[in-house]
C-alpha cells in the first residue's frame, strides 16, 4: 500500500503534464514574454550569525524528517555544528551543488475527509523535509528575495509567499476593481480558474529557462538546477515504509523555496492579456473584467481566455475548465449567460469560494456572512459542553482557537457591512463571551469583554480595517492597494493630522470598501494614535483606547 501510494504521488504530475495538448509553433509568442534582465544574481557568503537567526526563529516542530531529526533537536544542537554547518553551506553556494541527502522527502498521507477512503486521490501528501535543508532553503530564499525586490521581477498582482502580502490584500484588490465597475454603472464580470495539481506539474527545463531570463544565472541557476534534480520521496504508513522513487517534476512540496520558484514560473502569465485584470495567490487564479454591454463584455473574455488558455498549455499547466467557474456581479440574470472556452461550458455560479472567503454577485457577503455563523455555531456547542469542565482560563484559550480566527480572518473586507447582515454574528460573539465567563443568559457583555480584553465584533473589524490604514500612511502596502489612497490637501492639516481624501460614492457598497470606510475611520482616529512609529506600537495604542471606552461604557 505504501509503495502503490507513493506511485501514484511521483506520478500524478507528470501523468497531467503528458496529456495536456501541445500547440503549434503559431503560440511561440506566449514564450516570450519575460524582459530579459540584464543584471544577475551573486550569492553572498553564508555568516554564522543568520544560520542562528534562522534556527533560533523556526517553531519547536516534533514532526522528524527521514534521519528521525526535528526542530527541537536542531535547536538543541545548533552551537556545537554551526562551523561545519557553515561550511557545508557555503561550499553548497560555491560549488552551485544542493547536498543530495537534503533531496530526500518522507511523505505522509493525510485523508482529506471527504471522499471514499480507498481512492488515492482522497488522499494528500503531507511532505516533510530534512530538517538542514529548511535551513539551506531559507539562506538561498533570503538572497533570492532580494535581487526580486531589488528588480522588481514580479507582477503586482500576485500576493502568494510574498513579504508583507496576504490573501486579504488580493480580495481588497478584486472587491474594488468590482465595486469600481458597479460605481459607474458598468457590468463586472469575474472567472476563477482551477488548476490541476500546479505545483506537481511545473517543468524545470521551462522553469529554468525562465529563471536564465529574470536574471538568475551562472552558479547561482546551476544550484537551482541541482536543487531540483535528483529528488526522491517514500512514503510512511505508520512504521512501515516504501521504496524510494525519483521526482521528475513540479516544484518540492512542503520546501521553502519551491512556493518561490512557482510565482516565479506563473509570473508572465499576468502579461498574456491587456483587457483582463488578474488577481492571483500563487497558483489561484482570479481573472475580471468591466464593461457596459454583457454580449460584448462576454465576447472579450471568450476572446482572452483562449490566450490564456494557450498560455496554460505552453507551460504544461493544467486549465480544469470543468471546475472553472465564471460569475456576473449585479442585478444580471446569471441563468440566462452561456460562456464557454474551447468549446466547453463554464459554470455561471452566484456565488464562489475565493481565497477562503466566499464571494457573491450582489458583493452582500452574505453567503460569507452564513458559513461563519454556522462554524461558529458548532464551536460554541463544545464551549458550551465542556464550560463546567474547565475554568476561566482555557474556555478563553478554547475561544481563541476554534471562534475567533472565524470571525478574524477577513474581517475588514466582509465586516464593514449593514449591521442588520452581522448581526447574527454579534449575538453569537455575546453567547460566547458568556460561556467564558460562566454568566447568566441576560447578563451584559460590556463588563465580560473588558475583562477578557477581547474585541467586540464591530470594534475587531475597525481594529483590522486600522491597521491596514496605518500602513496605508506609511507606504507599507502592496503597490496595487496602495494607489487606492490618497492624501487630502498634502495628507497634512495645519494641525498636523494626516488626512487621507474620501471620495464621493453613489453606491452602499463602495462605501463598505476599505478604500472609503478605512480612510473615513482614519480621518477620525487622534493624533496620538496615528502617529505611532511602528505598527506593533498603534496596535497596542488603538487597542487601549477601545478598552478604555468599555470601561467608560461600564461606569
Amino acid at each position: 500500500m505504501a509503495n502503490k501510494l507513493n506511485h501514484f504521488f511521483v506520478n500524478v504530475g507528470p501523468d497531467i503534464a503528458n496529456s495536456i495538448s501541445q500547440l503549434n509553433t503559431t503560440e511561440d509568442h506566449l514564450n516570450d514574454l519575460i524582459e530579459r534582465n540584464s543584471n544577475s544574481m551573486f550569492l553572498n557568503p553564508i555568516k554564522e550569525k543568520e544560520i542562528l537567526d534562522i534556527v533560533k526563529n523556526y517553531e519547536n516542530k516534533t514532526s522528524t524528517d527521514n534521519m528521525d531529526i526535528d526542530m527541537k533537536v536542531v535547536k538543541q544542537v545548533i552551537d556545537g555544528i554551526l562551523i561545519p554547518l557553515k561550511y557545508i553551506f557555503n561550499l553548497s553556494f560555491q560549488s552551485g551543488s544542493f547536498p543530495n541527502l537534503m533531496k530526500i522527502a518522507k511523505v505522509i498521507p493525510l485523508y482529506k475527509k471527504t471522499g471514499n477512503k480507498h481512492h488515492f486521490t482522497n488522499y494528500r501528501p503531507i511532505s516533510l523535509l530534512p530538517q538542514f535543508s529548511k535551513i539551506l532553503e531559507k539562506l538561498f530564499s533570503s538572497r533570492m528575495d532580494t535581487f526580486i525586490a531589488k528588480h522588481n521581477l514580479l507582477a503586482d498582482n500576485q500576493y502568494g509567499f510574498r513579504a508583507n502580502m496576504s490573501t486579504s490584500f488580493a480580495i481588497i484588490e478584486a472587491v474594488e476593481e468590482i465595486t469600481n465597475a458597479l460605481e459607474s454603472k458598468q457590468i463586472a464580470v469575474g472567472i476563477f480558474i482551477d488548476i490541476k495539481k500546479a505545483f506537481d506539474t511545473v517543468d524545470h527545463n521551462l522553469l529554468l529557462h525562465k529563471l536564465e531570463k529574470y536574471g538568475f544565472r551562472g552558479l547561482v541557476l546551476k544550484w537551482i538546477k541541482s536543487y531540483l534534480t535528483n529528488r526522491r520521496q517514500y512514503v510512511q504508513l505508520g512504521d512501515v515504509c516504501s521504496s524510494e522513487m525519483n521526482i521528475i517534476s513540479g516544484v518540492p512540496q512542503g520546501s521553502v523555496l519551491g512556493p518561490k520558484l512557482f510565482i516565479l514560473f506563473i509570473n508572465d502569465l499576468c502579461s498574456v492579456s491587456q483587457a483582463m485584470k488578474m488577481v492571483l495567490f500563487a497558483d489561484d487564479t482570479n481573472i475580471f473584467c468591466s464593461g457596459e454591454n454583457l454580449n460584448e463584455l462576454l465576447n472579450l473574455a471568450t476572446k482572452e481566455m483562449k490566450k490564456i488558455k494557450a498560455w496554460f498549455d505552453c507551460n504544461n499547466l493544467a486549465f480544469n475548465l470543468d471546475k472553472t467557474k465564471i460569475m456576473v456581479f449585479g442585478n444580471n440574470k446569471n441563468e440566462l449567460i452561456q460562456f464557454e472556452i474551447n468549446g466547453v461550458k463554464v459554470e455561471v455560479v452566484h456565488e464562489n469560494r475565493f481565497l477562503g472567503v466566499i464571494i457573491d454577485d450582489k458583493m452582500s457577503w452574505k453567503p460569507h456572512i452564513k458559513q461563519i455563523q454556522n462554524k461558529v455555531s458548532r464551536s460554541l456547542a463544545i464551549l458550551n459542553n465542556v464550560k463546567h469542565l474547565l475554568n476561566y482560563k482555557s474556555l478563553h484559550m478554547l475561544y481563541c482557537s476554534l471562534i475567533l480566527p472565524y470571525f478574524s480572518y477577513c474581517a475588514e473586507i466582509w465586516g464593514n457591512n449593514y449591521i442588520t447582515s452581522i448581526k447574527p454574528l454579534i449575538v453569537l460573539q455575546k453567547r460566547a463571551i458568556r460561556v467564558i465567563h460562566k454568566a447568566g443568559y441576560y447578563d451584559h457583555t460590556h463588563p465580560l469583554f473588558t475583562h477578557s480584553k477581547l474585541l467586540k465584533l464591530k470594534d475587531l473589524v475597525n481594529y483590522l480595517t486600522a491597521q491596514i490604514m496605518h500602513k496605508a500612511q506609511n507606504k507599507m502596502l502592496p503597490n496595487n492597494i496602495q494607489k487606492l489612497f490618497t492624501s487630502r490637501d498634502g495628507g497634512y492639516s495645519l494641525r498636523g493630522q494626516f488626512r487621507f481624501k474620501i471620495n464621493i460614492t453613489r453606491t452602499r457598497r463602495k462605501q463598505f470598501c476599505i478604500s472609503f470606510c478605512g480612510a473615513r475611520l482614519w480621518n477620525n482616529i487622534s493624533d496620538k494614535i496615528k502617529n505611532s512609529p511602528s505598527i506593533r506600537l498603534f496596535k497596542i495604542q488603538y487597542r487601549s483606547k477601545i478598552f478604555n471606552d468599555y470601561i467608560i461604557i461600564n461606569k
